[in-house]
């Protein structure tokens, strides 16, 4: 029996799906921002990460998907430290001292971290790809040096682990045995809620009162926009275009949560904030389009994550 080969999508589809992944995954950091008032931060993401994560599960066991095995459990749980505590769990963090649009243009340099730690477990970086490196890092040192930051320690240290964390786990995951996205991004959010609620008890965190509608409302458009819709947006995307458009919410978030920051939340950006930025995303594209023309596309496997780090 033959087979009808699969339909491309149509561009109206790929452009509705680019724009909710974009728009979805640009405004959560500052639904975070929102959210914070309410909620402490690892409470936040015990939160946040549970209900999105018990969801998934559920729907994707009544649609026959296997369950994590034993031993797939117990690497989601090593994978979750770096993929939700420590990169979510510190964004989370850092934005109750920094604004969330200063969040956002520090963990663009996640990319830049991904390459460095791809070339310290054997891939060589192209010559283009150095040149990105190059200029992205000199971006992190410039939004290190100059900005906002240097008067927060606090979130200086969280936006700096964030995306090394989430760089590091993106690398090391390659190379586990994993269930299928879905259920790995599922696994992660439950096992990650779990060192959440731990952190949130070993800082001491508690809620001092009832949430108020507004922050309880920004964590489940959290949940809802950031942590499954943005997440199915980016699936479909990786089974249905180029790997480099569906990653292309790398360099084209951060300026839409500056901008979202500053129209929404009021927020306020310095000169030296908006070029560090633009730096850092001028190494995130170079690499990006070195990858393109140097490596052979992986689909799904990248998507291991349940979503961006914030």
């Amino acid at each position: 029996m033959s087979h009808s080969p699969a339909r491309a999508p149509s561009p109206l589809a790929v452009g509705f799906a680019l724009a909710s992944l974009y728009v979805l995954w640009g405004s959560t950091y500052l639904a975070i921002r929102f959210a914070l008032p309410g909620y402490p931060p690892f409470l936040l993401g015990a939160c946040r990460m549970s209900i999105a994560g018990l969801l998934m599960y559920v729907v994707l066991r009544m649609r026959g998907t296997p369950a994590p095995t034993g031993r797939q459990w117990r690497t989601l749980a090593v994978l979750s430290i770096f993929m939700v505590l420590l990169s979510n769990g510190l964004v989370n963090l850092a934005e109750t001292q920094v604004s969330s649009g200063l969040a956002a243009i520090a963990v663009a340099s996640m990319p830049l971290f991904a390459g460095l730690f791809a070339m310290l477990r054997g891939r060589h970086p192209t010559r283009i790809e150095w040149v990105g490196l190059v200029v992205g890092f000199l971006g992190v040192v410039w939004l290190n040096a100059g900005s906002a930051l240097r008067s927060s320690t606090l979130g200086l240290v969280c936006l700096t682990i964030a995306p090394i964390a989430w760089a590091w786990g993106s690398i090391w995951s390659r190379d586990q045995d994993l269930p299928e996205p879905f259920m790995a991004a599922s696994g992660q959010m439950i096992a990650g809620s779990v060192w959440m609620l731990a952190a949130a008890l070993v800082t001491g965190e508690r809620f001092t009162a009832v949430p108020s509608a507004s922050s309880t409302a920004a964590m489940l458009y959290l949940v809802v926009a950031g942590s499954i819709f943005g997440f199915t947006a980016y699936i479909w995307l990786l089974h249905h275009v180029r790997p480099a458009l569906a990653t292309s919410y790398a360099y084209v978030n951060p300026p839409l949560a500056v901008v979202f920051g500053a129209l929404i939340g009021g927020e306020v950006f310095t000169a030296q904030d908006v070029g560090a930025m633009a730096v850092i995303l001028a190494g995130v594209v170079v690499i990006t389009l070195a990858k393109t023309r140097s490596a052979k596309p992986v689909p799904a496997a990248v998507a291991t994550t349940p979503a961006d780090p914030s």
